[in-house]
């Protein structure tokens, strides 16, 4: 099996919205996704791009994709890579191919003078949580990710002053 990794185009983004919603399905979260292929174009290839998208390819199939954007460490005064979303398609694991995209997601932290590669991984996927584990990953204690969406971030948003 021939592997390749490479930074997603415009074109793709009906692809990256499939493979959106195939994590979702996979994650029991269908029910979120309500992106569009519009707002991937805007927020992907837009004049301001929010987040980049590696697609992982097998024998020249799209069959994985790692979402990621930038951040930043006060502590460290230097940027960081977020992965937001890490996926490859049940038939193509264990085959290499996430390990792949997790490796180039870091050579390009490495590249870009990041000081970390940051992540979340629900408690309940023991698969995910191993395999990042055997990267040499390990969960950071005593934090909780916490989220603002919806009604709750229009409510706070109308408090400043």
């Amino acid at each position: 099996m021939s592997h390749h990794i490479r930074q997603a185009r415009r074109e793709d983004v009906p692809l990256i919205l499939q493979l959106i919603r195939e994590l979702a399905e996979y994650e029991k979260l269908s029910h979120e996704v309500v992106a569009t292929e519009a707002q991937l174009h805007e927020h992907l290839f837009g004049a301001r791009p929010a987040a980049e998208v590696l697609i992982g390819e097998v024998n020249g199939e799209p069959v994985g994709f790692a979402l990621f954007f930038q951040s930043f460490s006060t502590f460290l005064a230097r940027p960081g890579l977020y992965l937001e979303d890490l996926f490859v398609r049940p038939a193509f694991r264990g085959k290499g191919l996430g390990k792949e995209l997790l490796a180039e997601l870091a050579h390009l932290a490495v590249q870009r003078g990041c000081g970390r590669l940051e992540w979340s991984v629900l408690d309940w996927n023991a698969p995910a949580i191993a395999f990042y584990q055997r990267m040499g990953a390990r969960p950071l204690d005593g934090w909780t990710v916490n989220r603002l969406t919806g009604e709750a971030l229009r409510n706070v948003a109308t408090q400043r002053r």
